[in-house]
């Protein structure tokens, strides 16, 4: 059980992991560990997971969700497998608190006049500058 919010934990047995070769620069081991975690997470039939809470999971994961919605997420930062498989399931964790969060809709609200005229008189201000900066006219 991977507690996430006080209303939401994940069971371990809706997680898949499989560990594949790290890719990138590697020392004598290079092609003999898998130390890097590919962890899966079918986002569209967990049952711990609220709808409205899938919905936003699935938004903020991006590419990284199939079609099929199934959220993979990899690990190859560090040397050790166990060292990854804990990062991969902290950035699930993370993800998955982030997606919790209801975010406040937004107010539509509108300058006030006193504000709207400051503006218009900065502007005025301004346009007086740069046209006093002009060079000077035959009629002066």
């Amino acid at each position: 059980m991977i507690p996430i919010t006080p209303s939401i934990s994940l069971e371990d047995s809706e997680l898949e992991e499989r560990f594949i070769r790290s890719p990138g620069p590697g020392g004598q081991r290079v092609n003999k560990v898998a130390t890097a975690v590919q962890l899966r997470f079918d986002v569209g039939r967990s049952p711990s997971v609220p709808v409205a809470v899938k919905q936003r999971l699935i938004r903020l994961a991006g590419r990284r969700v199939s079609s099929d919605g199934i959220l993979t997420i990899e690990a190859h930062r560090f040397r050790v497998r166990e060292r990854n498989r804990e990062d991969a399931r902290e950035r699930l964790i993370e993800l998955v608190r982030k997606a919790s969060h209801q975010p406040k809709p937004r107010k539509k609200t509108r300058p006030t006049r006193t504000s709207h005229e400051c503006r218009l008189e900065f502007k005025r201000r301004r346009a007086r500058t740069k046209h006093l900066r002009g060079a000077p006219r035959g009629d002066d």
